[in-house]
């Protein structure tokens, strides 16, 4: 299983790369697949490379739920609610481009 990580650009290393951190670690990224990138944005990123751009909020939401998990499997206690907040109340829902296969 491959897990996003939320990395923050730190500066542009060169065509189709930037050095990017999570917390105090920083890692060179491949940036090929979403276009240029500035310092201050943020990336979700899989196995080196940034597969979308997205907004602080969503980031740091992201963020939020993968220390969450870590806790969960180190055995620490976790406010479920408010480490996974945008999924409380409310029914999952299908990315829109696979909604028109879905049954109903």
């Amino acid at each position: 299983m491959c897990l996003g990580i939320p990395m923050k650009v730190i500066e542009v290393a060169g065509p189709g790369r930037a050095l990017c951190a999570n917390g105090d670690v920083w890692v060179e990224i491949d940036t090929l697949l979403v276009g240029d990138v500035a310092p201050g944005e943020w990336l979700m990123t899989f196995l080196g490379a940034a597969r979308e751009k997205m907004d602080e909020v969503s980031a740091l939401r992201s963020r939020d739920a993968l220390s969450a998990l870590e806790a969960i499997m180190n055995g620490g206690e976790v406010d479920i609610e408010a480490a996974f907040a945008d999924l409380i109340d409310r029914e999952p829902q299908l990315p829109e481009h696979l909604r028109s296969g879905a049954p109903n």
